[in-house]
């Protein structure tokens, strides 16, 4: 059986996927309501609606159920990683599909599990993916990042279905960082969308936005050819041109001239990069990298810049070589 933690859009399309053979799935929601609603109507209205699910799936609000899995996909919000892991028994592989950067520790999300669940193998999973495309079987790749490749390419044989097609890497830093930092720099696109700036300057910043990326990961030990894939570039263009991205439509909503406070303060789902943007500065700094789109993000986050001020910043940077 696989175990699921976390029942939002992302854990259920999940379940959806790996439920299609008729593997059984054990899905830990917190929320009772979600619980119910699934064992009882097979859908969970909350976070995946009109979607009906697999009989195969077994909603559970139980942590210690998810002990007797063979393995576990772990589907949080990246700021409760920590806390969720700890109360699931047993040294079943993780498969961590939460995208972010831990706040106060500056871990990534690997590092967060071998402290929370020691004794117990770590794979990520990562790439361009929306929910609910994924739920509707429309065909989708990702990488599944393991530094021991025989656990990876078992634990890939074990998710991939028809229309969900893991590639295997052994980066796993590669994988998480494209995976957090994307979700930054869709806040940006998200802005540039929202303030009505064109698809130039949309397409200059997932460009210039690729650069940051590249610069941290390979400062933190990432390879460039994992950033330049799935799990990199790959999601970057994704989650940079749709509001079916939670991150780009928080910064549509920026660019419009809301306040973060304000959108954010009736969402039942998570826009990632909010609390990684400041973190992953923070992280930037430490190891001497430049991000000046992910600072323009922190300021717009926390209110500092109205969106004309950082447009203008950003644009009176002095003129450089592209590729420094």
């Amino acid at each position: 059986m696989i175990g699921i933690l976390g029942a939002g859009a992302w854990g259920t399309a999940l379940a959806q996927v790996i439920a299609q053979d008729g593997e059984p799935v054990l899905l830990w929601a917190y929320e009772p309501d979600v619980v119910a609603a699934i064992n009882d109507t097979r859908r969970n209205p909350a976070y995946l609606p009109d979607r009906p699910l697999s009989d195969q799936i077994q909603a559970t609000g139980d942590l210690a159920a998810l002990g007797r899995c063979e393995a576990l996909l772990v589907v949080p919000p990246a700021q409760h990683l920590r806390g969720l892991l700890a109360q699931v028994p047993g040294t079943a592989p993780r498969i961590l599909c939460a995208k972010g950067i831990e706040a106060g520790t500056g871990m990534l999300m690997s590092e967060v599990a071998a402290e929370a669940a020691p004794g117990a193998s770590v794979a990520v999973l990562s790439g361009p993916t929306f929910a609910h495309e994924v739920a509707d079987g429309l065909p989708t790749a990702v990488t599944l990042a393991c530094e021991n490749e025989a656990l990876g390419g078992m634990l890939a044989a074990r998710i991939a279905r028809p229309g969900f097609r893991p590639y295997l890497s052994s980066d796993v830093i590669g994988a998480e960082i494209g995976g957090a930092v994307k979700n930054v720099l869709a806040i940006a696109c998200g802005v540039v969308e929202g303030a009505g700036l064109g698809q130039n300057a949309r397409a200059a910043l997932i460009g210039r936005g690729f650069a940051e990326m590249t610069r941290f990961g390979l400062a933190r030990g990432a390879r460039v050819e994992t950033l330049a894939g799935l799990s990199g570039l790959g999601d970057l263009v994704l989650t940079c041109s749709s509001v079916s991205s939670r991150n780009f439509s928080l910064g549509k909503g920026l660019g419009q001239g809301l306040s973060a406070t304000t959108l954010l303060a009736d969402r039942r789902t998570v826009a990632e990069g909010a609390s990684t943007a400041p973190v992953l500065e923070q992280a930037a700094a430490r190891v001497g990298v430049d991000m000046p789109i992910v600072s323009a993000v922190c300021a717009l986050l926390a209110g500092r810049m109205a969106v004309r001020d950082v447009v203008d910043r950003l644009l009176a940077r002095p003129l450089k070589s592209e590729h420094v």
